[in-house]
């Protein structure tokens, strides 16, 4: 047989082997089969794009195609909680494979809509202490993810920066809204947590941009040193009011979104949730791959974002300790 012969039986026979090869790995794996995922946000989706980003690069990491092997069904809620039932709802219907629900109100939205389907949550404010999930180690229900904050000790760290800033804090103001649920508990921990570093709390209630001036009267009258905000969407909106008036008023301010330190607050210090968002698609992988929601531990946040306004530091005649800014992972100058 001739060489020239032997080369082309050899392609001949390649091909052959080739061409009945995808179908051989196509019946290991369940055949092509595409996974929908419901996405809830509370956000427009102009300002959840960083986190859509992340979350579809975790799902990228994974291994997975988005718009090949995983669809994903967007709703946003445009900041209006109202909304939020009936958008989760319409998730439920469309029979997607997983729903991730941003934060707290998007999480009870879809609580209440499936009590089956998995619900992974991305961002929410102690979990159990909201009884979305029976525990961390054991959820127990349709309902797991990340939490962004598990507890005081968070809470603790960001009056302790502020008091490496103005040493002589005893008087700290909250800035809260009672309207959302979470709050109430998270503002009982932040006044134990207050407590137990020596400082007197003020709370002061917010619930829309009209009780802005109360707030900083009250704070004003009952001679708060500096304020922290208490992370919620609807004062996240009012972020550049609530700074400006912190100027007028000469109050250093603390918050949790690394926003509310671009938009003018001396200090922020939270959970990096861009990471979070990341990590949010292995609860998705894991639960594609046979795993139960009520056993997979809610995780908590491994990275922790510090951002300092050295700008808003200077108006207030502050100095900031240089230990403080070598620990910034941003410095707003």
């Amino acid at each position: 047989m001739s060489s020239h012969m032997q080369r082309r039986e050899f392609i001949t026979l390649l091909g052959g082997t080739v061409a009945t090869w995808p179908l051989a790995v196509r019946a290991q794996q369940p055949a092509g089969r595409v996974y929908r995922v419901g996405f809830l946000g509370i956000a427009s989706r102009q300002r959840a794009l960083p986190f859509v980003e992340a979350f579809e690069d975790g799902l990228r990491r994974l291994g997975y195609r988005v718009g090949e092997n995983v669809t994903i069904e967007y709703r946003f809620a445009n900041g209006e909680m109202d909304r939020l039932p009936a958008l989760a709802a319409d998730l439920v219907r469309l029979g997607v494979d997983v729903i991730f629900a941003a934060f707290n109100p998007a999480t009870v939205a879809t609580m209440t809509a499936t009590r089956t389907l998995p619900i992974i949550m991305v961002a929410t404010i102690d979990p159990v202490g909201t009884r979305l999930v029976a525990s961390l180690a054991r959820p127990g229900g349709n309902v797991t993810g990340l939490a962004a904050d598990a507890g005081g000790e968070i809470l603790g760290k960001r009056f302790e920066l502020l008091k490496e800033v103005i040493p002589n804090l005893s008087r700290l103001g909250i800035m809260w809204n009672p309207d959302v649920a979470v709050n109430r508990s998270r503002q009982a921990a932040m006044t134990e947590t207050a407590r137990t570093l020596g400082l007197t709390t003020i709370p002061v209630e917010v619930r829309g941009v009209d009780t802005l001036e109360q707030a900083f009267a009250t704070m004003t009258k009952e001679d708060a040193q500096a304020f922290v905000v208490q992370g919620d969407s609807v004062l996240h909106e009012y972020r550049g009011q609530i700074a400006e008036m912190a100027a007028r008023n000469r109050l250093p301010s603390a918050a949790v979104a690394k926003d509310l330190a671009a938009a003018g607050f001396l200090l922020s210090y939270g959970a990096d949730l861009l990471d979070l968002y990341r990590r949010a698609a292995s609860f998705a992988d894991k639960i594609f791959k046979g795993a139960n929601p009520a056993d997979l531990p809610v995780e908590q946040p491994i990275k922790f974002e510090l951002v300092v306004n050295l700008k808003t530091a200077k108006a207030l005649g502050l100095t900031v300790p240089p230990t403080l800014l070598a620990r910034a992972d941003e410095v707003i100058e």
